[in-house]
């Protein structure tokens, strides 16, 4: 059996469905993928320590712009995207991902598929504006960045965070916006800006899912749902699905 993994990361929750594996084969592959060649090691590291009769075989790709080319293997094979990390495309771009990964599978395959769920709008927003101000210092960090990296003069203390809910698109904005009139030069691309009071920089999304959602990406990406299973609250969902 082989275990492809999107995103993978340090793999901290994969250990538990390489467990299952192991009970029902002796021969368990584990493919990693990530663009971080940092956490891959990290997760090839922790899998070894706890499941050393898994055979490790990680790939470093950014899966987004050069879809995965998965060698051939006589067994069946479970591709995991299980850490929500498909909520951070767009619709096109998530059908995309998936659909490249179904046509590296074969007939008796199958996707676990993590998506995040819509939620109430006072929900949401708190996870993403947190009283710690976490999320507000990650997302200023966006201007820190482009100070540092490309010379840029951001004054980040005239930016503050700030979060809405596109209830018409399913999903949470991330924007910077300014607190004053500014103007801004990124010097090492020759761009000036200039921002009024109230105006955003679109930092980032994050698509939130319906059952109804969940289903129609993986029929538009070539899968079928065959079961699901939620947490307690219905916050979280796995879905099993195979090809169509």
């Amino acid at each position: 059996m082989r275990l492809v993994e999107l995103g993978a990361g340090t793999a901290s929750k994969t250990c538990i469905l390489l467990e299952a594996a192991l009970r029902l084969s002796d021969d368990v592959v584990y493919v990693p993928v990530d663009v971080c060649s940092n956490a891959l090691e990290l997760a090839c590291e922790s899998v070894a320590c706890l499941l050393p009769e898994v055979r490790m075989e990680p790939i470093v790709q950014n899966y987004v712009t050069h879809p995965l080319e998965l060698e051939p293997f006589d067994g069946t094979t479970i591709a995991l995207y299980i850490g929500t990390s498909i909520g951070n495309f767009s619709p096109g771009e998530a059908q995309l991902i998936l659909r490249n990964l179904r046509f590296q599978l074969q007939s008796a395959d199958a996707l676990l598929l993590g998506t995040d769920m819509a939620k109430d709008e006072a929900t949401l927003l708190a996870a993403y504006d947190d009283n710690d101000g976490i999320t507000a210092a990650f997302n200023l960090n966006i201007l820190h960045r482009l100070n540092t990296e490309l010379g840029a003069n951001f004054d980040t203390a005239h930016f503050r965070h700030r979060v809405i809910w596109n209830s018409i698109e399913s999903r949470i904005e991330m924007h910077l916006e300014s607190t004053r009139e500014q103007d801004v030069c990124i010097e090492d691309v020759d761009v000036d800006l200039y921002f009024s009071p109230g105006e955003t920089i679109h930092t980032e999304n994050s698509y939130k899912f319906t059952d109804h959602g969940i289903q129609s990406l993986l029929n538009r990406a070539g899968f079928a749902v065959i079961e699901a299973w939620k947490d307690s609250r219905s916050w979280y969902t796995l879905t099993l699905a195979c090809l169509r």
